[in-house]
């Protein structure tokens, strides 16, 4: 089989895994959720050079008791500002340091900072409009992801001609993310059809967020990548890398995501 072929089935297998999962019940979703964790948590560890096993139950363990037990709310949010500052940091050391300091210390913090809390903001976020379980919200992120992605790299070759960040991805260009992000918000437009728990502009601006955090997610995984010496973080999935490669800028999103659909719960 070639390499296109390889690339076109693992990627039909991801997608409709992900989506089939998402809409069938709220338990094959956070069974995905489960895997996904911890096979993005197995390959940031090899990306970093930590083996740390115990690592692999912290978000078994939290996941789960964020959907069996009731967390205190003063928890999440102390979570959620650690995780937050995280991802700041992150992007700190993405614009102005050449190498992330990837010491011992911080190697566990950003492992469950940066994935293990990402993990658990993303399988929260289709909870967080209401508490139920509304599938709209976490398809939607995925798909705006996947449209932003794509008009990116479609605007970019049609009319890229700034870059950036050459240092980290020499692809991308200053028109390719505009065009992503504009894009990005015109599917929101739709993806507002679908629901009434948000307005047109709250969609519109959840399509921001999702596209503008994602590129950063993106970014700072391609830093981690090239510090690493690799061209994917796995190989799961043949001609993508691995589930990380594919979820970089969804995890990164995720808090933001989180924050936002919290404050428009507090506003309404």
């Amino acid at each position: 089989m070639s390499e296109f072929y390889k690339r076109l089935l693992s990627g039909i297998v991801y997608v409709a895994l992900l989506i089939f999962g998402i809409l069938f019940h709220q338990y094959a979703f956070l069974s995905i959720i489960l895997c996904f964790s911890l096979i993005c948590l197995w390959e940031f560890q090899k990306l970093i050079h930590l083996k740390s096993y115990p690592l692999f139950a912290l978000p078994v363990i939290i996941i789960l008791a964020y959907h069996i037990y009731s967390i205190p709310k003063e928890f999440t949010w102390i979570a959620l500002g650690i995780t937050v500052i995280t991802q700041l940091i992150l992007l700190y050391d993405l614009i102005y340091i050449r190498i992330i300091p990837m010491f011992e210390k911080k190697k566990y913090i950003v492992s469950i900072f940066y994935l293990i809390f990402n993990f658990v903001f993303l399988s929260l976020i289709p909870f967080s409009v209401t508490n139920n379980y509304q599938p709209i919200f976490i398809l939607g992120m995925f798909i705006l992801i996947w449209v932003n992605d794509s008009f990116a790299y479609l605007t970019g070759r049609k009319f890229g001609k700034h870059k950036l960040y050459s240092r980290i991805s020499p692809k991308k260009t200053i028109e390719g993310f505009v065009g992503g992000l504009i894009f990005g918000m015109l599917a929101s437009i739709i993806l507002a059809q679908f629901s009434n728990e948000l307005s047109l502009l709250q969609w519109v601006l959840y399509g921001f967020i999702v596209g503008f955090f994602g590129t950063i997610g993106d970014l700072i995984q391609s830093k981690f990548k090239r510090q690493a010496g690799v061209k994917d973080s796995g190989t799961i999935m043949p001609g993508h890398g691995g589930i990380f490669d594919r979820l970089d800028s969804v995890l990164y999103a995720s808090p933001f995501v989180f924050l936002y659909l919290q404050i428009i719960n507090y506003v309404s």
